[in-house]
């Protein structure tokens, strides 16, 4: 494995991360509606568990899946409640006031880390195409720390990336013009999680 590969490997992975996608909108959203360190702890925690889908793909997973349908279709199933369950939350909530800006309890970072992690939990897609792109951007015959090596480097770029939002998100201008549309952006968000939801519950 050279550092070209790397690099279109990260390239690639940045331009699947700027898709829309749940992991996309918590992100963004916990930095808006809960400050920096939500938003870095969410995206702390989803960045662990997208390495983790590559790590699962660099092992295999998806010939497990292709072997064992029923476990696919059970984490998709589950994952895709979820999303929904997110989504009615965040409807529900549309109009309730936003708590006032300041640091969040140690409570409330745990639970944007742990949001971050089922979130991404939630898409066993994801592990396909991790599988996808590491069949077409590095050569066969990969050794144990490229492997760790790859790994690794997804992970630093995910926590860079969600880092970078949430300091850029979580600014007194970006908070206010949430607030001042809050419930709009919420319903929106809402319907988008649902979305997504729903397709990953109705794909095959």
């Amino acid at each position: 494995m050279d550092w070209p590969h790397l690099i279109a490997f990260n390239l690639t992975l940045l331009a699947a991360m700027a898709s829309p996608g749940p992991a996309l909108l918590l992100a963004l959203r916990t930095s808006l509606a809960q400050g920096r360190a939500a938003g870095i702890a969410a995206g702390f925690g989803l960045g662990l568990v997208a390495a983790g889908w590559t790590a699962a793909a660099l092992l295999g997973l998806e010939a497990v899946f292709a072997l064992v349908p029923v476990a696919y279709t059970a984490l998709r199933i589950a994952g895709a409640l979820y999303l929904l369950w997110l989504a009615v939350g965040m409807w529900r909530d549309a109009r309730r006031p936003a708590p006032p800006a300041r640091a969040p309890a140690p409570r409330a970072i745990a639970r944007a880390f742990r949001t971050g992690l089922l979130v991404n939990l939630a898409n066993p897609k994801s592990v396909l195409f991790a599988s996808a792109v590491l069949l077409v951007v590095f050569p066969p015959g990969l050794s144990g720390a490229d492997r760790a090596l790859i790994v690794a480097n997804h992970l630093a770029v995910e926590w860079a990336v969600y880092t970078l939002f949430a300091l850029l998100l979580a600014t007194r201008p970006a908070r206010d013009g949430y607030l001042a549309l809050k419930p709009m952006l919420d319903r929106v968000a809402a319907v988008v999680l649902g979305a997504l939801g729903l397709k990953l519950l109705i794909d095959r």
